[in-house]
């Protein structure tokens, strides 16, 4: 969903050349929500920036009508409070549109798998304001979490994503993805942001 038809028909050839099937596009954020309540697609790319009604405002809506649909923010605002009034609205990951075609391939499969997706630019820059002085949460000395894990945890927390934490271990992607898996269980969470955000917050990184 995106108002500038000519970008939207762009992005729409260079999904569609990686596999990824389009089932519909708009300007409006009112025709994005009729259309995905009536098709359900597994996932909404939305732009913050429309007339009529903002991004924040048609998420929220969206995902109260169609639950089920994930919403990626697709923007050019790297503004903190934008990413998180998005992801309080109920998107499910935030990209930038400089960022890389291919991650924004692999935010939309995240969000098909049911994963959270930050680019790794907003996810550093949002983890250096939680390192910023405020209420600490109790240590998480509980959570039981492996050498390996910590070792994961950390890069996790400074922005990396699973490809990235691979290379700088030396593991495969699927190795990787197991761990992440882990640390969510053990740290009960539901996604790597929020594991982010415990982790800073209860001194584990």
């Amino acid at each position: 969903m995106d108002d500038h038809e000519l970008f939207r028909r762009g992005l729409i050839g260079l999904l569609q050349e990686r596999g990824i099937q389009v089932v519909g596009e708009a300007a409006l954020a009112a025709d994005a929500i009729q259309m995905a309540a009536a098709m359900g697609p597994g996932v909404v790319l939305m732009d913050l920036s429309m007339p009529g009604m903002s991004g924040i405002e048609a998420t929220q809506r969206l995902t109260a009508v169609a639950p089920l649909v994930r919403v990626l923010v697709l923007t050019v605002s790297a503004d903190d409070q934008h990413v998180m009034d998005a992801l309080l609205a109920g998107a499910c990951g935030y990209v930038l549109k400089d960022s890389p075609v291919e991650q924004i391939v692999e935010g939309i499969r995240s969000a098909e798998r049911g994963e959270s997706f930050i680019s790794p630019r907003i996810a550093r820059h949002l983890i250096r304001r939680l390192r910023e002085p405020q209420e600490v949460e109790p240590a998480l000395t509980g959570a039981d979490l492996t050498p390996r894990e910590l070792e994961v945890l950390d890069l996790l927390a400074r922005g990396l994503d699973n490809s990235e934490i691979a290379n700088a271990l030396f593991l495969s992607q699927h190795t990787i993805k197991n761990h992440v898996s882990s640390i969510l269980m053990k740290l009960q969470v539901e996604n790597r942001i929020q594991a982010a955000v415990r982790a800073v917050r209860g001194g584990l990184v």
